[in-house]
């Protein structure tokens, strides 16, 4: 997979952004809620390339051809999540009804005081991860976000979570001010989040099956994991319909041992790993599905591991890029 993603413009931008803020914050939930319908027939209709997108991952997952029906509903999905972001941002998850599976074993890796990964995807929404402050409010939770590439995103938090804002660990930085921010911040006990199912152009990949077809993953946030022997927890926050949100957690690994002998293998496992069960929540909710471009492609990327070479994607990336 290449950085096609970054190519497309985003769904919305500041101008959506702001619009759902002011919605939100004048006429709540359910009149935003009323309004997702004429915006996902808007973008049925006029974004073509994401609409081609969407029916070819459809089609993949649910095992028949997609229906313009199922499109309109991934569309009204994400736009639903979208949404939801103002309220969960602000702290208003009691409006929500938020289920958690595996939250007792992120505690536990937590109670070690070192530190922890938190690795999620473009599966869901991961801004209903601001569950953890509230099952735990004195844990620490830094997102590794590019400022630069997702100004309206960096502007929604500033304006919403302040405190969450200045937690951020800047994407844009070198590779290794990346590694030493991570690693300061595990020090301190802090949960970092960030997002591994897209790679940038050139980063370094791994070409791995998903759904029965190659795409590429990168291979940086391994390599960070590994660098850091950090514990590694996998997070899929699923929308449900409605107000409904489950958070799924698994423990990868409570802290990756890579010899460099046969890091390269060693990764490419991992990355292996973690696409099996990226590709069981896939399957189990195909609407959550936000990487709304040609995830197959494969061009553009390379097989070669560097340790930090290339930041990692980012848990502030926001999925509206190249969404529709």
């Amino acid at each position: 997979m290449n950085a096609i993603w970054k190519q497309r413009p985003e769904g919305g931008g500041r101008a959506a952004i702001w619009m759902i803020r002011q919605i939100s914050r004048h006429g709540g939930r359910r009149l935003g809620r009323l309004l997702l319908y004429p915006i996902t027939l808007y973008f049925l209709l006029r974004r073509a390339p994401e609409r081609r997108a969407s029916r070819e991952f459809l089609t993949v997952a649910l095992g028949r051809p997609a229906t313009l029906p199922d499109i309109a509903r991934h569309i009204h999905t994400f736009a639903s999540t979208i949404l939801d972001r103002v309220f969960l941002l602000s702290g208003q998850l009691d409006r929500f009804d938020i289920r958690t599976t595996g939250l007792d074993a992120v505690h536990a890796q937590m109670d070690r005081g070192q530190g922890v990964l938190l690795l999620g995807s473009h599966l869901g929404s991961f801004d209903a991860m601001r569950v953890l402050a509230t099952r735990r409010p004195n844990a620490k939770i830094r997102v590794v976000l590019d400022k630069a590439h997702s100004r309206a995103m960096q502007e929604l938090l500033d304006a919403l979570n302040p405190e969450l804002a200045a937690n951020i660990i800047d994407a844009g930085m070198s590779g290794p001010s990346i590694v030493l921010a991570i690693r300061d911040a595990c020090e301190q006990g802090s949960v970092v989040a960030l997002l591994v199912d897209r790679a940038q152009a050139h980063e370094p990949t791994v070409n791995v099956p998903f759904l029965g077809r190659p795409a590429r993953f990168p291979t940086s946030p391994w390599l960070i994991a590994a660098m850091l022997k950090l514990p590694v927890v996998l997070a899929f926050s699923l929308y449900l319909g409605g107000n409904r949100y489950h958070l799924h957690f698994e423990v990868f690994s409570e802290g990756l041992v890579v010899e460099r002998h046969n890091r390269s293998a060693r990764i490419a496992e991992c990355v292996q790993g973690y696409v099996r069960v990226l590709e069981r929540y896939a399957r189990m909710a195909p609407y959550n599905w936000f990487n709304f471009f040609d995830f197959w492609r494969t061009d553009h990327a390379t097989d070669e591991p560097r340790p930090a070479a290339a930041p990692p994607r980012t848990a502030g990336d926001d999925p509206a890029r190249g969404a529709g």
